[in-house]
This record gives structure tokens, C-alpha cells and sequence, in this order.
């Protein structure tokens, strides 16, 4: 599990369960990509909080433990996780 969790997370071959990101949300100066993915039958919470700082691109990826019935509600809360990382952490997140 934690493999195929992994390959997901840095862009391997995640099998059928792999998933495309959504488009970005532009969110305080940070770009927020939900990246849910097919999970025991549901979708995982997850996404990638990106900011340019003098011409590089730093990201942070998350995986939360929350479940959704749809790639949708996946995807909405998956955005929220990430303005709630934004506002909680700002820039640390990428220490």
C-alpha cells in the first residue's frame, strides 16, 4: 500500500487507480492542485500546494486520511485542506 501510495506521490505508475490533478486554484499567492485518487473504492483526499519564489517553483504535497463517495466531493475538499494548510502555515510549508 504504502508503494503504490508513493508512486502516486512522485509520479510513477499509479496502475487504474491513478488519477489526472484538477486545475489549479489560485489561493493568497499559492496554487492549490487537488490530486485525489481512487482508493478501496472511493477517493483519497490529496493535493499539491505550489508558490514561485524568484523564478522557482516550490511544492508541498498532502495525503489526508478523509474519504469521499466522488472524485468531486474529492477534489472540493481537497482545495479546502489545502487553504486551510495555506492559512495555518504559509510559506513554512515548503521548510
Amino acid at each position: 500500500m504504502l508503494k503504490s501510495l508513493w508512486a502516486r506521490l512522485t509520479g510513477g505508475t499509479g496502475g487504474p487507480a491513478a488519477e489526472s490533478a484538477s486545475d489549479p486554484v489560485e489561493y493568497k499567492g499559492y496554487r492549490i492542485i487537488a490530486t485525489p485518487f481512487a482508493e478501496g473504492g472511493q477517493y483519497q483526499t490529496a493535493g499539491v500546494i505550489e508558490k514561485d519564489f524568484g523564478g522557482e517553483t516550490k511544492q508541498h504535497r498532502f495525503i489526508r486520511a478523509e474519504k469521499h463517495g466522488s472524485r468531486g466531493e474529492a477534489e472540493s475538499f481537497s482545495i479546502t485542506k489545502g487553504q486551510q494548510i495555506v492559512d495555518q502555515q504559509g510559506d513554512r510549508v515548503f521548510d
